[in-house]
């Protein structure tokens, strides 16, 4: 699954809301102007396809119009028109981008199903032999960011299979369409115009850019703002080059988790735990930090029974499955992962099969199957709590952090163990008779 963040980016819980894009660094000096390249052999420039009825949201402009106010956008922004020209054959419209993007689907799976898929023993054995065959340039990269190489090729590994799954659709087709549709407009006219500088500063050729249909770019699927402000040229040969450059991809992952998520050198991101069955599970969220101390007096320990260690240093209690699924203390440098994909069973995957690559044990495994209500039930609670007054974002079985929120706040009123995961017993609670509504206040914002 080559284009985890926009693919799941509104599908909830397996995706991102937005992502921290910093303001570009002075660009080096641009190589030496290149001919533009033909197309890649085999891979013709998409025909013009049929024009589309004007976007209600551009006030009736058509695509062309639409299209030629975008290029003079990026002319005012510093695109040259040699770059405009060579990138033409791939500023058409595609009506099937457009599809995709609005017949998003989530599947099923929960956490622990995710992870065995995608954070297998033998994933974490390819990310570390990885790690091996580049060793100097993860090793350059730790220096420099002070990102972890496990931290690294676990995106790399997630993203693309380390370059095996790269997509197949031209960029330029694929982000112009989502720029003229109405859904996320400014967004993708943005992005546009970063993947024109892209050409323009002489990284990649408009033929080269190959990707996935929602328009992300390399080995570990930047959007086009992230490529052109946190690419940089670790081979040396004057390209950043995202799609064939490994060297490249580790330099340029670990600047954007540095410095445009933040990452806090030295510290950990998640450790696999154990929580007593007297926890106060309304303490365990995302939203509440306790030092380990604390945690280690409410009798949370190591998998094995070994105590945390008696400090200061903050972390939340997190159940992706609930009370009787896997447990995890996740430290500040887990905000790096949902700011890469705000998907729970996304963000926590990555950070545990990091851990994996980084030399961890595998997590324990459930002692019975976690229920999890079929989606029909899902989308009848978040119903319920809607009528009970709070917000849980769209009502599509989806279990974003606002219907997490919401069924906290409903298991607490109940007197269930408030882990945040919708059970049949909370559902079957929220059928009766009534169920009084909360005052707005009381809700907990939060984002989905």
């Amino acid at each position: 699954m080559p284009f985890f963040r926009l693919l799941l980016a509104a599908a909830a819980s397996l995706s991102l809301s937005s992502l921290a894009i910093a303001q570009p660094a002075p660009a080096p000096t641009r190589p030496a102007p290149r001919p533009v390249a033909a197309p890649v052999p085999g891979q013709q420039p998409p025909a013009v396809a049929r024009a589309p009825r004007a976007a209600a949201c551009h006030n009736g402009l058509s695509f062309d119009r639409f299209l030629a106010d975008l290029k003079q956008q990026a002319i005012a922004e510093g695109v040259s028109q040699r770059t405009l020209a060579e990138a033409a054959p791939y500023l058409v419209y595609d009506q099937s981008i457009v599809n995709r993007d609005r017949g998003q689907r989530v599947f099923g799976q929960v956490f622990t199903e995710f992870a065995r898929n995608r954070a297998s023993d033998g994933a974490a054995k390819n990310a570390q032999a990885r790690i091996r065959v580049h060793a100097a340039a993860f090793n350059r990269a730790e220096k420099e960011y002070g990102v972890p190489p496990a931290v690294i090729a676990a995106f790399w590994g997630l993203e693309s299979s380390f370059g095996a799954e790269l997509g197949n659709l031209h960029t330029l087709r694929s982000l112009v369409s989502l720029a003229y549709d109405c859904r996320r407009s400014e967004m993708f006219s943005k992005e546009t115009i970063a993947a024109l500088k892209i050409i323009d500063r002489g990284d990649l050729t408009a033929s080269e850019m190959i990707g996935a249909w929602a328009g992300e770019l390399g080995q570990t699927q930047f959007l086009a703002t992230h490529y052109f402000n946190y690419a940089v040229d670790y081979d040396g040969d004057g390209r950043r080059n995202l799609l064939r450059s490994a060297s490249d991809v580790i330099g340029s992952t670990a600047n954007y988790i540095a410095n445009g998520l933040k990452w806090r050198r030295g510290e950990p991101w998640l450790q696999e735990v154990r929580a007593p069955q007297n926890f106060p599970w309304e303490q365990a969220d995302l939203t509440t930090k306790l030092p380990r101390a604390k945690f280690a007096q409410l009798g949370v320990t190591y998998p094995d029974g070994r105590p945390l260690p008696n400090d200061d240093l903050p972390a939340s209690l997190l159940l992706p499955m609930g009370r009787t699924g896997p447990a995890f203390l996740a430290y500040a440098n887990f905000a790096a992962y949902t700011e890469w994909n705000n998907s729970l069973i996304y963000s926590t995957t990555a950070a545990y099969l990091a851990s994996r690559i980084a030399g961890a044990a595998p997590m324990r495994q459930p002692s019975a199957p976690v229920a999890q209500l079929p989606l029909n039930e899902l989308k009848e609670l978040q119903q319920l709590l809607v009528r009970a007054g709070y917000n849980v974002g769209k009502v599509d079985g989806i279990m974003g952090q606002l219907s997490r929120t919401a069924v906290k706040a409903m298991q607490i009123k109940y007197g269930l163990p408030a882990d945040s995961w919708p059970t049949a017993e909370l559902l079957a609670r929220m059928r009766g008779p009534s169920v009084q509504a909360q005052p707005a206040g009381l809700v907990m914002p939060a984002a989905r």
